[in-house]
């Protein structure tokens, strides 16, 4: 009952449970991601009536979401850093790596290989789970928000969105942030146009801007 009862407070707070494969020691498998469901049992249909794909393995798939954010002034407060990886751990569930200077820039202070930020790579049921949550819990906290552009698509399938308060997320303790920090999120899919990858995420609820 106690487990219940935490679990449940959980979702009220807006907390999604951890997702992952099946464990191999018999134990208790975790719940697969809501959207992965969704995609497989509504997005695949509604795209392939849209764009007439003739078979299922046409239909554009999201492949990976990838989590990056930028400190620079880790060159001179490492502080700073760490603190910044503890938050993109507990935005994204997974432990991000460090990324590094590729040159060295006098003016800044900068030398090459220097730490200068973080990013993490998530992929699978965390990958949706993350999605779930930015688009149902996060994105409605953003202030004034109105949706996002459509015009941020690279040309490749892939979609990149700017975060300016990492505050966003309930996962981060605001009596706990020192420094207020933004990041870029960027949905990486293998549709061979932008329409085709705008509608796979327009399919997953995603909150562009209306007539924008």
């Amino acid at each position: 009952m106690a487990k219940q009862a935490a679990s449940t407070q959980s979702r009220a707070k807006g907390e999604f449970a951890p997702v992952g494969p099946r464990l191999k020691d018999g134990g208790e498998a975790a719940p697969p991601a809501r959207l992965g469901q969704f995609y497989q049992e509504n997005v695949v249909q509604a795209l392939k009536k849209r764009f007439d794909y003739k078979s299922v393995m046409q239909v554009p798939k999201l492949k990976k979401i990838s989590l990056n954010m930028g400190v620079g002034q880790a060159t001179q407060d490492k502080k700073l850093l760490e603190a910044s990886i503890n938050e993109l751990e507990l935005i994204s569930g997974q432990r991000p790596i460090v990324t590094r200077a590729k040159a060295s820039i006098s003016n800044f202070k900068l030398r090459q290989g220097m730490p200068i930020g973080c990013r993490v790579t998530l992929r699978r049921a965390r990958m949706y789970e993350f999605l779930d949550r930015f688009i149902n819990i996060a994105t409605p906290r953003i202030r004034d928000f109105r949706g996002f552009s459509d015009k941020s698509f690279d040309g490749r399938g892939s979609y990149t969105v700017g975060i300016k308060e990492q505050i966003i997320f309930p996962e981060i303790d605001v009596d706990k942030v020192n420094r207020i920090s933004g990041l870029n999120i960027s949905f990486v899919t293998d549709a061979p146009t932008d329409e085709e990858a705008h509608a796979l995420l327009k399919e997953f609820g995603f909150p562009f801007r209306k007539n924008d």
